[in-house]
Formats: C-alpha cells, structure tokens, sequence
C-alpha cells in the first residue's frame, strides 16, 4: 500500500520539475543558444583599423557593447565597405570573431564561429558616437 504512494509522489515530483525548472536550468539553456552574448575583457581582443585597443579603451568599448540593444536578426550580408572594430574572443573552446560595422543609426554586426556566419542588427548610442 506505500509503494503506490511513493511512486505517485515521484512521478508528480518529476511533472512539477519538468514543467517549472529551476532558474538556473533556464538562464543554462538560454545562454546556450543567445545570439548576442556578453564579452568578457579578459578573453576578447578589440581591434580597429588594424590598431589594438588596450586598457580602458578596451574596456569601455567591451561594456557599450554587452549593454547594446538587440535589435534583429536577418540574412543579407550588410555594406562592409566601412572599417570594423572587430573583436576576437573564445566561448568554451570555440574561438568567435565579430565584426560591428557602424551606421547613424544602428550597428550590423556579422558574427563568424565554427564555419558558421550570423548576422544581426544592434542599436548602441555610445559605441555608434565612438565609432562614427
């Protein structure tokens, strides 16, 4: 006569589990699959117009972009006769390269890792005025 119960009690445990997971099984499965991720300094290198930025140039550029907004993902290749600021970075083991092209009023950003090109549009006051 237990045995029912407690098999009851661990099938309703698992449902509940299954159909309200812990926030930090989530925020695992949404950073696994994001497309604009954050950058982390001591990983990344920022370059622009073939010139290396370092110190707090480096870092001010890294934080105006992490707080840039999404705005859409889409398929056509942008314009890139401008000049990139392209950063170098590592997630896990892959190595990750972005290149941000800058316009007046959004920024494209092309995103090249494990043979695959992604490209996205984000909207950043302060890296458009930096870059521009």
């Amino acid at each position: 006569m237990l045995w029912p119960f407690v098999l009851f009690l661990i099938v309703i445990s698992v449902l509940k589990l299954l159909t309200n997971p812990p926030s930090a099984a989530v925020e695992w499965v949404m950073k696994k699959f994001e497309l604009h991720s954050a950058l982390n300094g001591a990983t990344t290198t920022v370059t622009i117009d073939g010139k290396r930025l370092e110190g707090e140039d480096k870092n001010k550029v890294i934080h105006y972009f992490n707080e840039a907004s999404f705005l859409e993902k889409y398929t056509v290749q942008p314009e890139t006769s401008r000049t990139p600021l392209i950063f170098d970075t590592k997630k896990g083991d892959d190595d990750i390269k972005l290149f941000v092209y800058s316009y007046d009023d959004h920024l494209d950003v092309i995103k090249k890792y494990k043979k695959k090109v992604i490209t996205y549009r984000l909207r950043s006051d302060n890296l458009q005025k930096l870059l521009c």
